[in-house]
């Protein structure tokens, strides 16, 4: 019993530095380079950057043990909804190692978006993740327009003016 919960405080502690830590300053790809692809196994079946061509792109990197990204699932949902027919595409990459945790908190908390799984850790570092969740806009030139780090209320207003003005850009 002492090793199992020594297992769920490192786990705990690993996780709250996760989000928590980093100040959002540091990521290895930069606004205007082109965004790295990916092909992972989601959902519905196989999920790959390159295939939404011609689309403005949310990235969102989460983690089932993570409070704010659950927080922000209902917000990406809200964005989904209200921009699909103007050309948003969101991408929810689900970090965690075991795909069953992941699914445990989409039967919670449903997505209306894409949702791909990457327990091998190659994608967030091809992006440069250093805590969750971490959002990445892309422009319907596969190009980065900006990145952020964690997700707080505060935060909607900015981000959705960020994805309103990433659809009117210039095609």
């Amino acid at each position: 019993m002492v090793i199992f919960q020594k297992k769920k405080l490192k786990a705990f502690l690993v996780a709250s530095f996760l989000c928590l830590s980093c100040n959002g300053t540091s990521y290895a790809l930069e606004a205007g380079s082109k965004a790295p692809d990916f092909s992972l196994p989601g959902t519905q079946g196989t999920v790959s950057l390159s295939s939404t061509a011609g689309s403005v792109v949310y990235v969102d990197f989460w983690a089932s043990w993570c409070g704010p990204c659950k927080q922000s699932f209902g917000w990406m949902n809200d964005m989904q909804d209200k921009y699909k027919a103007q050309g948003l595409k969101i991408i929810g990459v689900n970090l965690d190692s075991k795909t069953e945790d992941a699914k445990k908190f989409l039967a919670q908390t449903p997505a209306h978006f894409t949702v791909a799984f990457e327990s091998k850790g190659v994608t967030p570092k091809n992006y440069g993740v250093k805590g969750m969740p971490t959002s990445f806009l892309i422009g319907r030139d596969g190009k980065l327009i900006s990145q952020h780090l964690g997700f707080k209320e505060a935060d909607r207003e900015k981000l959705e003016q960020e994805i309103k003005a990433a659809l009117e850009a210039k095609k």
